[in-house]
């Protein structure tokens, strides 16, 4: 099961395709935007939830990052909102959380696909401005961003690090992990969306 998702305004161009059915050993080729630790961040959420993502994104005026990352974000997000209403009819969850590690951060995060769109964030230390040469804003923004597309409720909460890599390694990784639980069928479960309140339908 694939879905593909093409975003375009004055200020970027953006193509989103999802495998949901796994990723190729050769997935980093299909991940494409003009910030490498963004690149790098994606490449952990294709690792850990096991659903391929290519994306290819461009500028279409100034060169900023911060309009990478919330559209990447909102693009990605979006393509796995397409992905979660093509899943329900397996018996996915709609909802996971997950704790990830590595060295000595530690991140957790909690997502559930209710067309509620939200992006919790705390962290318990103090994150530094600067992750490699990009802003820590920023990534923070592609996941706002990715909640956006989504209309998911994501929660993030860093629980310890000191290396900002480390730091926003252990975030991206709990997201996959989260997104993998999420997206795991149970039979039994055909055709129920996460929460209770079932689909939202608005009359016009």
């Amino acid at each position: 099961m694939s879905v593909n998702v093409t975003r375009k305004t004055n200020e970027s161009s953006i193509s989103v395709t999802l495998d949901g059915a796994g990723f190729p050993d050769n997935y980093k080729e299909g991940i494409s935007t003009p910030c490498a630790m963004l690149n790098h961040m994606i490449e952990h959420i294709i690792y850990r939830s096991n659903i391929g993502i290519a994306v290819n994104c461009e500028y279409t005026a100034f060169a900023l990052d911060h309009v990478v990352f919330e559209d990447a974000g909102s693009a990605i997000g979006r393509a796995f909102a397409k992905l979660m209403e093509q899943s329900v009819g397996s018996g996915v969850y709609g909802y996971g959380s997950a704790t990830s590690i590595i060295d000595e951060a530690r991140a957790q995060a909690a997502i559930s696909f209710e067309s509620r769109a939200l992006l919790a964030f705390s962290s318990d230390v103090q994150i530094p401005e600067l992750c490699e040469d990009t802003k820590s804003e920023d990534l923070k923004t592609f996941l706002d961003g990715f909640t956006q597309g989504a209309a998911c409720t994501l929660h993030i909460d860093v629980a310890r690090g000191d290396n900002a890599h480390h730091i926003w390694e252990a975030v991206y990784r709990a997201v996959g992990s989260a997104l993998e639980a999420a997206f795991t069928a149970n039979p039994s479960r055909a055709n129920r969306p996460s929460g209770v309140a079932g689909k939202i339908e608005i009359e016009n």
